[in-house]
């Protein structure tokens, strides 16, 4: 057991939590449970600040680092927890995401806002676009009466599994990578969980804006009749190299395969691999199995902070009852190109 004292006396010491997984010599996820119910905010966000270098490296390693019991109730308090890691923030207003979110701070937003029955499938953040952050960080306001877990895969066993069941279409996966096509309302639609407009995903407010971005961005487009924007990705990697020498699964296949599906986009036209070939539905419904059986469900209680590492853990959500209140924030954009092949 290892207990991490600040000198402010605020203390968090490591715990194991139900159905916590082994990999090797890593646990999934990390955990530490905080101070007793007097145990102070300013307490909290000193103990993170003095080991956000600790706590970043746990996260690198094991994928997710779970910290329960502190006193972080609203997302002011996140906030200030997420800023006292000392990461540069990346506003949700610039990725190119597909999900409806409402700003809570200027670093944090809302989890997604489609319908408490719409289930979110596995998923990279962002790994759908040229942009995605390193980090993404989660916090419970409120938990929802019934389901409502937040699941989280690691993406490096999972290409392990995949490799050696599926090697073919593992291989094609890293040779071709995958293109993502989508279908992007006129205006906002928080009905589903792919429902951001082509103004706010480009970040503009007319047709030749957002043409003048998505040629910058490499992709290809076509209007509809009705204002939508159909939109396709450029050749983006689905296998990237991780720290440690570890492979990942990173993509967001299983989200755009099982998920992709609207009024505007169906799941079967919304991806395929870069050089134009139709995915091996097959495989792709084994990974997504072998996925599920990886996942640990985070099942939320008030004042948790899920700290998960974009290039290791995937994550995604069940559906629930009741209200649910989580929220989200990102931190160091990167950028993603599929290398050229001579």
């Amino acid at each position: 057991m290892i207990a991490i004292n600040s000198m402010n006396t605020f203390q968090a010491i490591e715990t194991a939590v139900e159905k916590q997984q082994q990999h090797g010599e890593t646990v999934f996820p990390y955990a530490f449970v905080g101070g007793d119910a007097t145990a102070s905010l300013p307490g909290a966000i000193s103990w993170v600040n003095e080991q956000r270098e600790e706590l970043l490296s746990l996260t690198n390693r094991h994928g997710a680092v779970l910290l329960r019991d502190f006193p972080v109730t609203d997302a002011n308090d996140f906030d200030a927890v997420v800023s006292a890691l000392g990461l540069t923030n990346f506003p949700y207003e610039q990725s190119l995401s597909n999900a409806v979110r409402i700003n809570r701070t200027e670093r944090v937003f809302s989890a997604n806002e489609a319908p408490p029955e719409v289930q979110i499938f596995f998923h990279h953040e962002m790994a759908q676009t040229p942009l995605y952050p390193r980090w993404i960080f989660f916090s419970c306001e409120v938990a929802a009466e019934r389901g409502g877990a937040t699941p989280l895969c690691r993406s490096d066993v999972l290409y392990e599994r995949l490799l050696a069941d599926r090697p073919a279409f593992a291989n094609a996966c890293e040779e071709t990578g995958l293109m993502y096509t989508n279908v992007m309302p006129d205006f906002d639609d928080a009905n589903s969980g792919m429902g951001r407009s082509w103004r706010s995903t480009l970040g503009v407010d007319c047709r030749e804006a957002a043409e003048q971005r998505l040629a910058e961005l490499n992709y290809a487009w076509e209007w509809q009749n009705d204002g939508c924007l159909k939109a396709t990705t450029p050749p983006l990697p689905a296998v990237a190299d991780a720290s440690g020498g570890r492979k990942v699964f990173f993509n967001q296949l299983i989200a755009a395969f099982c998920g992709w599906k609207d009024d505007r986009n169906d799941p079967s036209k919304s991806i395929r691999h870069g050089d134009g070939t139709p995915l091996d539905t097959e495989a792709v419904l084994a990974a997504t199995e072998m996925a599920e059986e990886l996942s640990f469900d985070l099942e939320w209680q008030v004042g948790d902070v899920a700290l998960i590492d974009n290039t290791i853990a995937m994550h995604a959500r069940r559906p629930f009852q009741g209200r649910r209140k989580v929220v989200a924030s990102l931190a160091e954009m990167q950028r993603q190109v599929f290398p050229a092949k001579c």
